[in-house]
């Protein structure tokens, strides 16, 4: 039966990985590079059969459920231009462009 880890550096894999996680994800959404903090958000929702994840600021993903249900999202699915053609996530895309990557504020709910 063969080793999981090396003998001699059985750490070897988490050292791979530290460096893999510090490589700079763009944001699904905006755009931006991501800062410290990072979500892994589910394009469809888990609860629709979503299992495909991808990297975005909290406060993108704060954005999108704020204005969609988790219906919408599942129809929109992968194709980002469909959510910014939304007119608030577009005005919201707009107004966080030139923001700083760790930058986080309160979003205001969609009324429904």
């Amino acid at each position: 039966m063969s080793r999981k880890h090396s003998k001699h550096d059985p750490y070897a894999d988490l050292h791979r990985a530290v460096e893999v996680a510090e490589t700079i994800a763009p944001c699904w959404l905006c755009g931006r590079p991501t800062g410290k903090t990072l979500v892994w958000h589910h394009p469809v929702p888990k609860s629709r059969g979503g299992r495909d994840v991808v990297p975005m600021h909290p406060i993108c993903q704060q954005t999108l459920t704020a204005n969609f249900t988790n219906s919408e999202l599942q129809r929109y699915g992968m194709d980002v231009d469909g959510l910014l053609a939304n007119p608030a996530v577009r005005k919201f895309v707009d107004w966080v462009a030139n923001k700083d990557p760790d930058f986080t504020a309160t979003i205001a709910k969609k009324p429904r």
